[in-house]
């Protein structure tokens, strides 16, 4: 009986390690081969956001290989203690560059952060206000106050979400942090595009209107009107660098009052930079996103695609601008966020672009990894970058 006991939960053991390998070496081939097919996939989300849980996983597999087949290795115990082995090694050294990259950058680690704040956190604004009401639609703003207000510098968010789903709850992770570090945050939902209602024109309003109205009660939030930035995430990015370029060159204004003073500077984490070129990519539901915006394909409507498209609205004198990008990013490839940026560049606009190392698309949904704590750290600098208004 004992004989059977140890030999089954040998097996299972086995069985176990076995899993462990299987699922933490194809996770580690995706995160450092995307181009392979669906492991190329899931493996930049899972080892670049978590590069050291899957550590601990793959050293959990190692031990219980090494517990399996102590004493008789055989030919698949030792394949899986290689392959457990190499794949601990592969997820430490992914972590051990975004780590660096994380001090370079001047990022104050929280290693807490890193094994426990695993999605967004459950982080609640100061407060909530509506900045507008469009098509029986209130449209909220969930404000985000550091506790030395006067003459603080701020930041609209746009969330991410491809023009069609997700609200401003995304933002509070970011919020909390930028407010908590001397930031005033105003994540703004927008009019989502439906299949009956595209937004192409609505939604660059809908940030105008926001931008006015936070200017309008500036006093109220103690915030310094000369360093009010836009930005957004993804779909939120391209939204917000397009609508501040626009009002920067005089391309776009206000359908519903005045048309506010540009802001001073522009933000884009991971951002579409061209929308014909998100619909001719077709990755991650872009497509569908850019059509279900815009209300037709790129045949049909060149020019919409065109007018809210960041890449359009290059011209000298735009304001200086931000963007950061995973160098795994499927939906918005760093090439086409260099090839703004050399636009820029050309124009003579003041541009950074950091590139993050096995960084996915929205790097950012897991709080705590290294590359979430990284690009906090670089938009907090490039937003208090800027003297006070005097």
């Amino acid at each position: 009986m004992k004989t059977i006991l140890r030999t089954t939960a040998r097996t299972a053991v086995a069985l176990l390690a076995s899993l462990l390998a299987l699922l933490t070496g194809l996770i580690m081939l995706g995160a450092y081969f995307p181009a392979i097919p669906k492991v190329g996939v899931i493996g930049p989300v899972l080892g670049g956001q978590y590069p050291f849980h899957m550590a601990l996983f793959a050293l959990t597999g190692l031990c219980l290989a090494l517990l399996a087949w102590r004493g008789r290795p055989h030919r698949w115990g030792r394949a899986v203690t290689v392959i457990t082995a190499v794949s601990t090694a592969a997820a430490l050294l992914i972590g051990g560059v975004q780590l660096n990259t994380a001090l370079r950058a001047g990022a104050q680690i929280s290693a807490r952060d890193i094994l426990t704040e695993l999605a967004y956190p459950g982080a609640t604004p100061d407060r909530t206000e509506t900045y507008a009401t469009r098509d029986d639609q209130n449209l909220d703003v969930d404000i985000y106050l550091p506790e030395d207000t006067g003459n603080a510098p701020a930041i609209i968010l746009a969330h991410a979400g491809g023009f069609h789903v997700f609200d401003k709850s995304d933002l509070r992770g970011t919020g909390r942090w930028l407010a908590d570090h001397g930031v005033a945050v105003f994540a703004v939902d927008y009019r989502l595009a439906t299949a009956d209602r595209p937004t192409w024109d609505k939604a660059p309003q809908d940030l105008v209107t926001s931008l006015r109205w936070i200017r309008e009660h500036a006093d109220t939030f103690g915030i310094d009107r000369d360093r009010i930035a836009m930005g957004g995430m993804s779909a939120g990015g391209t939204l917000a660098m397009n609508t501040a370029y626009r009002l920067q060159n005089g391309t776009i204004t206000a359908t519903d009052g005045a048309t506010p003073e540009p802001p001073a500077t522009v933000v884009g984490f991971y951002p579409g930079t061209d929308v014909t070129r998100m619909w001719q990519r077709d990755v991650a539901g872009s497509r569908n996103a850019a059509e279900l915006f815009i209300g037709g394909t790129p045949d049909q409507y060149p020019d919409r695609y065109r007018e809210v498209s960041p890449l359009a609205e290059v011209r000298p004198g735009l304001q200086p601008t931000l963007m950061v990008v995973g160098d795994r990013d499927r939906s918005a490839p760093p090439a086409t966020v260099r090839e703004l940026a050399d636009a820029l560049h050309g124009a003579g606009v003041d541009t950074t672009v950091k590139e993050l190392p096995f960084a996915e698309h929205a790097f950012d949904d897991a709080y705590g990894s290294l590359t979430s704590q990284t690009s906090r750290q670089l938009l907090l600098d490039f937003l208090t970058d800027r003297e006070p208004a005097s």
